[in-house]
């Protein structure tokens, strides 16, 4: 479900510290039934497990495609346009108790790269010739008393062509997106324990 501006920007989180030049794009929320506030590591660990890419409905996977073989041609995701290249990682700009934290895995699966990861709140990055984006997922108590965990999008666009661009996807996340992003997450929640399981069976190999 889409969410105010607000309900991400007056949570006390860490990252409001390290994007100061960066504007909040979307804030969308994920209902996790029966989660407490302990329970923030185990929706990673859910999402680690069920929440890629090739597990989310075709029309997702389509655009994803699409934006890829277009990035591919028109050379918008080449290293130099990268983290660390084009622009600098958000890691350097932590303050020393959050860098000396877990920062979090890694994969190719997923095109974000982790910032760090907290007790309630963890952030993944990606640049490229577009823009330099962060996705910030946070640990919030809900209205029925359930935590819930929400997610922020703050992107700094890469001049006029970045802006254009985000504005041109903004129909796509959506309508398309995001949606389909809320019921894999919030399945993920529901099938956390197989899922979790099956996600360790497959490291350890």
């Amino acid at each position: 479900m889409k969410l105010p501006k607000t309900t991400y920007t007056s949570q006390p989180w860490r990252i409001h510290e390290l994007t100061s030049d960066f504007s909040v794009e979307d804030v969308w929320s994920f209902r996790t039934p029966g989660a407490g506030p302990d329970d923030f590591p185990t929706m990673l660990a859910a999402l680690r497990a069920g929440g890629g890419l090739a597990k989310q409905p075709w029309p997702a996977r389509f655009l994803f495609a699409v934006r890829w073989k277009l990035g591919a041609l028109l050379g918008w995701d080449r290293p130099s346009a990268g983290v660390g290249e084009r622009v600098a990682s958000l890691r350097d700009r932590l303050p020393g108790d959050v860098r000396d934290a877990p920062r979090g895995p890694d994969d190719e699966s997923m095109p974000l790269k982790a910032v760090y990861e907290l007790d309630m709140e963890a952030a993944r990055e990606l640049a490229n010739k577009t823009v330099h984006t962060v996705m910030h997922l946070g640990w919030v108590q809900g209205a029925n008393g359930d935590h819930e965990l929400r997610m922020a999008v703050l992107v700094k666009p890469n001049g006029w062509f970045g802006r254009l661009y985000m504005a041109a996807i903004a129909p796509f996340r959506h309508l398309i997106v995001y949606p389909a992003l809320t019921r894999q997450w919030e399945r993920a929640w529901r099938d956390r324990d197989r899922a979790e399981a099956r996600y360790e069976e497959g490291t350890s190999r």
